[in-house]
């Protein structure tokens, strides 16, 4: 994955090529985008697309900038690979914190989005989460390392559907994947702290562009009725809850995802080649 200078920092991206319409994956929290190239890439060059992912800021080899950075660099770190690649106007998913990211370039930088797809998101910070993030990061600043194992089992439980849950064979092999990626370094720690605060939902009312919203039924880091707020407060936005799954949804039920994603993406035509 190649390194390109952008905003003042070095960000690790990969470009599936092709000379479909692009589009962009924005991952979340903590996570490296990698994690979309065992379902979403694979569907989404199926269907034509030229797919670009890559690691936000705070995720290595990207700069890891553990002196803190806020939302909006990661806006500014995505409207920049967008314009160093020569995109123009493209199609971008988001999930959970990169459905964040994307909404605020949707609000900032409107010619340079085509569709929006927003993942397991939320426009205001509620008390449960807002509780969440605090311990998270009490945890973090507290230098307790929890066993692997045991950091497993907790993340498990909080972004996996009973359905999974309940399921010898699939968590087993969950709970081998999270225990593999225990662990945060400092630049997650930034991550936890990019809430929607203050409550975003008035702003994203004079978004422009297409979007839509995907909830997922079992989700207990963004419920489906903060997405539901999200898509409410965006004109025009469409929303769509799929049932059993959780914060891991794009993970847990692939296939209903990526329709819901590629049939969103053809109701706008493709600009033809020239």
């Amino acid at each position: 994955m190649p390194l390109v200078s952008v905003n003042g920092i070095n960000l690790n991206y990969d470009d599936s090529g092709g000379s479909g319409e692009p589009v962009v994956l924005v991952m979340g929290s903590g996570a490296s985008g990698r994690a979309w190239h065992l379902h979403q890439v694979p569907a989404l060059t199926d269907a034509g697309h030229r797919v670009i992912t890559f690691d936000n800021r705070g995720i290595p080899p990207t700069d890891v900038c553990a002196e803190g950075f806020t939302v909006h660099d990661l806006v500014r770190d995505l409207a920049g690979l967008i314009e160093h690649l020569g995109l123009g106007a493209c199609r971008l998913v988001g999930t959970s914190m990169g459905a964040y990211v994307v909404q605020e370039l949707a609000l900032a930088r409107p010619e340079l989005v085509r569709q929006a797809v927003l993942m397991a998101t939320r426009g205001r910070v509620d008390a449960m989460r807002r509780a969440l993030t605090a311990a998270e990061i009490a945890l973090y600043d507290s230098g307790t390392t929890l066993p692997p194992r045991f950091d497993a089992v907790v993340q498990a439980m909080r972004n996996l559907s009973p359905r999974t849950l309940s399921d010898d064979t699939a968590v087993s092999d969950w709970l081998d994947v999270l225990e593999a990626t225990s662990g945060s370094g400092p630049g997650e720690r930034v991550h936890m702290t990019l809430d929607p605060v203050p409550a975003r939902l008035d702003a994203y009312r004079a978004i422009k562009v297409p979007c839509h919203v995907i909830a997922f039924q079992d989700d207990l880091v963004t419920p489906p009725d903060l997405g539901r707020e999200v898509a409410e407060a965006i004109p025009g936005a469409s929303f769509e809850e799929i049932p059993g799954c959780g914060h891991f949804g794009y993970l847990e039920d692939p296939d209903s995802v990526n329709k819901s994603v590629v049939e969103f993406f053809r109701q706008v035509p493709d600009i033809p080649a020239h």
